[in-house]
């Protein structure tokens, strides 16, 4: 009955010493059962080691494929992606805004493979504090938790043969538990408090801001239709159809011109109105063209060559539409004009430079919104040779023709035939004609336009009532060259004008180019003599044109390959630039004094501005497909930073300048640079001056 003994003594001696006692035993028969298992495990191992010791032999399945050297070194390259294959890719919502369906780009790629919620409470929070109210349990359960656990295992009950051991290591471990009694107890820090493990930071207030505007104001719309409402409309169209009947008979016929009108309108009145929907089918036409060409519109609105921070000057040109019709087939581009008041409208004149080839000709109106198709489309008997929008009415435009006739097309009017157009008996020119130009109103407020002809003429004319009346400004001769008439008499011979350009500022003035290769200095108020005269080129002057900023300066382009750049107060030229080609055509552009274009017949398009070079262009680029095709005009348009050009197989080419083609200086912090044209005056100007000589800047 010793046992009992043993069990009361350790009853008796309950604390941390009690629990050490306890683990002792269990200490050694553990390590005794793991000694006895690293024993077996030595003798498995040494029954088996003569296997380890032998060499390792492959066994090869027999589906395996046989590789040879060269498959076996090459390197197949596997590429990981976070993303879902499984993730639907056509997932689309509805947008109020656009009113359509939309695709979504962004789809959850994430894969949840296995979700736990858990119900985890913080021991400080209010729900954890309100369930251990209700379940009776004090707040701090953790050192009532430890007494329990050390007054369960002193309960225990000790293993036999080693009662003696324990008892003296019991009363070891009183003393030492006398000794740390005076020591306080060291808390247990809850693993789930991080209150005080970390520092925290005030949070930002937040803010929210909004802004509402008015909704749009709805009006709620509805009928109904049924069989009888139907049938009034009918009724009632055909009311409006028998009266319009009745009106054009009652009313008597005065000209064949009304009998011509009466008969259109009797058709129409028979025949479907399909006028009605000519507007909207025309929208839908110009909707779906820019969604096909969508490419080249973005190219148009946004694109800028990235390409130009790389170069110090060149520039390039981007091409966007090609304009062709498919009634205006082996004719020739022979003019271009922008609409200065619809930036995006533009004329075409087509007709033939082969005097061989003469025929018919068209006059195009196109329009940027609507590329295939011209806007307005006028058939002439005769080609087109030049034409000119009027500035402040843009539904007149001049036109000259080769077999010598002026006439003036207006948009507003119905019909393909021309509102004025001159004839033998009005005095209309024997010759083509080579340029028209409108000017000003005169003292009666008649609109009046300009032309000049290969006979030597330079004209006026001036629109009154239904009529053109003619008034010859100024005849061209060539000095010293006389012609024998009728009975002997001594005749000027007429030079022949070819091109003509109005001053910007000076009403009067005008410069005149002849197919001799002379520019006169010419004025409105005297008409048998000349102001000046340059001996500009070898060959026929094909274009010349005033510079836009500067009132001194204009340019000159010839058949002998050469641009020249002139001061009309000098005799000499300030520039001369050989092309290598003959030159079709020359502008200036419409927003630097330095900068312009030149077309040349061997199909490339030439951009200078003499700002930053003085000596070559900074943009030489071929524009057409085809080697002899060759360029006849160009234009730069007034706003947008394009400019179109023609060739002889009727092909008109939008294209658009790059930056550096139209760079402008740069700002420096905290001073803004001058704007206007006195700038591009100045900037002129400075170059002319370190041309001119002494005498002449004096």
């Amino acid at each position: 009955m010793s046992v009992p003994q043993k069990t009361g003594t350790v009853k008796s001696k309950q604390g941390p010493n009690a629990l050490s006692q306890q683990k002792a035993p269990a200490a050694k028969a553990a390590k005794a059962v793991s000694k006895k298992k690293d024993e077996e495990d030595g003798a498995e191992m040494g029954e088996g080691g003569d296997e380890w010791t032998q060499g390792k032999t492959l066994i090869k399945p027999p589906d395996q494929l046989d590789l040879t050297e060269a498959e076996l070194k090459e390197e197949l390259t596997r590429i990981l992606t976070a993303n879902n294959p499984h993730a639907p890719q056509n997932i689309v919502r509805y947008s109020f805004k656009e009113r359509s369906y939309k695709p979504i780009s962004s789809v959850d790629q994430m894969a949840v493979h296995f979700l736990l919620e858990g119900n985890l409470l913080h021991q400080d929070s209010d729900e954890a504090r309100r369930q251990l109210a209700k379940q009776g349990v004090s707040h701090a359960p953790v050192e009532a938790h430890v007494t329990e656990t050390r007054g369960a295992i002193a309960d225990t009950p000790t293993t036999d043969g080693k009662e003696d051991a324990g008892e003296a290591e019991g009363e070891e471990r009183t003393d030492s538990v006398a000794s740390k009694g005076s020591k306080k107890e060291q808390k247990l820090i809850n693993q789930f408090n991080y209150s005080e493990r970390a520092s925290q930071t005030l949070n930002n207030p937040l803010r929210e801001r909004g802004c509402q505007t008015e909704p749009p104001p709805r009006v709620n719309f509805s009928a109904t239709a049924n069989q009888w409402e139907i049938y009034d409309a009918y009724v009632e169209e055909l009311q409006k159809q028998e009266r319009n009947k009745e009106k054009l008979k009652a009313a008597p016929a005065k000209k064949e011109e009304d009998k011509g009108k009466k008969k259109m309108m009797l058709v129409e009145a028979q025949s479907d109105d399909i006028t009605k929907v000519a507007k909207v089918a025309k929208i839908i036409e110009r909707m779906v063209n820019q969604n096909t060409f969508d490419d080249i519109a973005q190219d148009f609105k946004y694109f800028e060559d990235a390409s130009d921070e790389f170069r110090e000057q060149e520039g390039t040109l981007l091409p966007l539409w090609k304009f062709q019709y498919d009634k205006a087939k082996r004719l020739s581009v022979t003019a271009l004009c922008w609409n200065l008041t619809y930036e995006d409208l533009f004329t075409v004149g087509l007709g033939s430079y082969d005097f061989t080839k003469q025929g018919r000709g068209m006059l195009l109106f196109y329009s940027l919104k609507n590329t295939t198709y011209p806007e307005y489309a006028y058939p002439t008997t005769s080609g087109v040779m030049c034409l000119d929008i009027h500035t402040s009415l843009p539904h007149l435009v001049a036109v000259g023709f080769y077999d010598g006739c002026v006439a003036v097309y207006s948009l507003k009017e119905d019909g393909q035939q021309p509102t004025y157009k001159s004839t033998a008996r009005s005095g209309k020119h024997t010759d083509p004609v080579w340029q028209v130009r409108w000017q000003k109103d005169d003292m009666d407020n008649n609109h009046n336009f300009f032309s000049v002809s290969s006979d030597g003429r330079v004209v006026s004319w001036t629109l009154v009532k239904n009529e053109l009346v003619f008034t010859d400004i100024i005849k061209l001769s060539l000095e010293g060259a006389l012609s024998e008439g009728l009975e002997g008499m001594q005749l000027p011979t007429m030079a022949c004008g070819t091109s003509f350009d109005f001053h910007k500022e000076i009403e009067y003035l005008f410069l005149v180019g002849t197919e001799e290769g002379k520019i006169h200095k010419c004025s409105k108020a005297y008409s048998s003599q000349f102001l000046d005269t340059f001996d500009a080129h070898n060959m026929a002057v094909d274009a010349v044109r005033w510079n836009p900023f500067h009132p001194k300066v204009f340019i000159s382009c010839s058949s002998d390959w050469t641009i020249k750049i002139w001061d009309h107060t000098i005799n000499t030229p300030m520039f001369t630039f050989d092309l290598n080609s003959p030159v079709g055509d020359v502008a200036w552009s419409p927003y630097s004094s330095t900068v312009f274009a030149a077309a040349t017949t061997d199909g490339k398009v030439h951009i200078f501005d003499l700002s930053i070079n003085k000596y070559e262009a900074i943009c030489q680029q071929p524009v057409v497909a085809k080697k002899k095709t060759k360029l006849t005009h160009v234009e730069f348009n007034p706003v947008h930073p394009i400019l179109i050009v023609g060739d002889d197989r009727g092909i008109v080419t939008s294209l658009k300048l790059s930056p550096n083609l139209r760079k402008k200086p740069k700002e420096k912090k905290g001073q803004e640079l001058p704007k206007g044209p006195e700038v591009e005056v100045a900037k002129m100007e400075k170059l002319l001056s370190l041309l001119r000589e002494p005498e002449a800047s004096s």
